[in-house]
């Protein structure tokens, strides 16, 4: 798939290594300043190229960003698709729980990226958020509503159920700053598991 760079043709060592640092630097200035406070020079200046040579590989910085953002999309969906229609249903949603949280964990910069996005109105993904995203969500909570109506889950809202697990999964990465503060230099992934364990577990237990 075309991916803004000025060429599709197969890449040299050198190329890929450089779209690599030049992806990697960008995910750090555009999960800092967002997009509106990012620029070419900072992307340039963090992958220690210059300015005309991540022009040869990305025309523009929306370019750069759309790339992050469509590489982050399926990362964000993956723990999703898993959630399994045939599996018990406390203990797929509980290990989708774990598994948002574990994102968090793991790419709290992606996070902020995508929030950045979300809260500036989505001007770059949201046709992904109104397709693929919605497409999948409405899919689950077909399967979370029918374990509701079997009597396997309590009664819940399983729109507002999955938004539920959004916030409290993706705070940890998206206040990441405040979360520490407030906790005093505890480690916040020590402690989260168990507590939203025992949130969602409490919430939807018959």
């Amino acid at each position: 798939m075309p991916d803004g760079s000025k060429t599709d043709r197969p890449r040299t060592r050198i190329q890929q290594r450089n779209r690599d640092l030049i992806a990697e630097a960008a995910l750090e200035v555009f999960s800092t300043h967002g997009f509106r406070g990012a620029t070419l020079d900072n992307i340039a200046s963090e992958a220690g190229l210059s300015k005309p040579n991540l022009l040869y590989y990305f025309p523009s910085k929306e370019a750069i960003h759309t790339q992050l953002l469509s590489t982050l999309m399926d990362t964000w969906l993956d723990p999703l698709r898993a959630l399994d229609a045939q599996g018990d249903p406390i203990t797929e949603l509980l290990a989708y729980v774990e598994r948002k949280l574990e994102i968090s964990r793991l790419y709290p910069r992606e996070s902020r990226l995508f929030a950045n996005e979300i809260v500036q109105g989505a001007p770059r993904m949201l046709t992904s958020l109104e397709g693929e995203l919605k497409d999948l969500v409405d899919e689950k909570v077909a399967i979370i509503r029918d374990w509701a109506d079997q009597g396997k889950i309590a009664k819940v809202h399983p729109y507002h159920l999955i938004f539920s697990i959004w916030s409290l999964t993706q705070h940890y990465a998206d206040f990441d700053v405040q979360v520490r503060a407030v906790l005093g230099g505890e480690e916040p992934f020590d402690e989260a598991p168990a507590y939203l364990r025992e949130v969602f577990l409490k919430l939807l237990t018959p």
